[in-house]
């Protein structure tokens, strides 16, 4: 079990286009403009005098990073890896919450070692135009579900589920075969799982 942080991706760009901004602002404000190996001046300056900054820099993404990685980590040891201290990794989680980029934190469990250890994800294909929300509405009453999404194609809903064993799975394909706006389904077993990664955009990633 380890703590992880739910990010929003829509409120992160890309590191690139994040260090122009990060440029732009001093430029524009203080006549000058941040070089990468000079983010203490963009904090000093901008961050803690108030200036309202928008766009993510290098140093909301390091500590979003270190965040994703251990939820428990605290203000000073996060503040040893991005070089501020506690108190302005604190100011700047505390921005990051107020402008919905951190939507909360909570804990990565492990399935398997929970009892459900068989993982699935099922295709749903629907009669006429099913409404998101009446999909929506429907899966969320099941607790195998892990995850929902409406996708291209010809699939028109697309289930993530976990269950104990094979049986388990089956009752839970048949109930949500069973759904009125369910024309039929189809499913794919996870043999085994190569690639988990946390919560984080690939521009956080490494």
């Amino acid at each position: 079990m380890s703590c992880t942080t739910f990010l929003d991706p829509e409120s992160i760009g890309n590191r690139e286009k994040l260090l122009k901004s990060l440029g732009a602002t001093c430029a524009a404000c203080c006549g000058r403009r941040c070089a990468a190996g000079d983010l203490g001046h963009h904090e000093r300056v901008h961050h803690d005098s108030g200036t309202r900054v928008d766009a993510l820099d290098a140093l909301d993404e390091a500590i979003l990073r270190e965040l994703s990685l251990d939820a428990r980590a605290s203000y000073a040891e996060i503040g040893a890896v991005v070089s501020l201290s506690a108190p302005a990794v604190k100011r700047r989680v505390d921005r990051l919450r107020a402008r919905g980029v951190v939507r909360g934190f909570t804990v990565r469990l492990d399935p398997a070692a929970l009892g459900w250890s068989t993982e699935a994800f099922i295709e749903l294909f629907c009669h006429g135009s099913t409404s998101p929300a009446t999909m929506q509405t429907a899966v969320e009453r099941y607790p195998e579900v892990v995850s929902a999404s409406t996708v291209t194609g010809d699939v028109d809903l697309m289930v993530q589920v976990r269950a104990r064993d094979m049986r388990h799975l089956e009752r839970v394909v048949e109930r949500l075969a069973a759904e009125p706006f369910v024309a039929r389904t189809r499913s794919t077993i996870v043999l085994s799982a190569l690639v988990r990664r946390p919560e984080v955009p690939p521009a956080l990633a490494d």
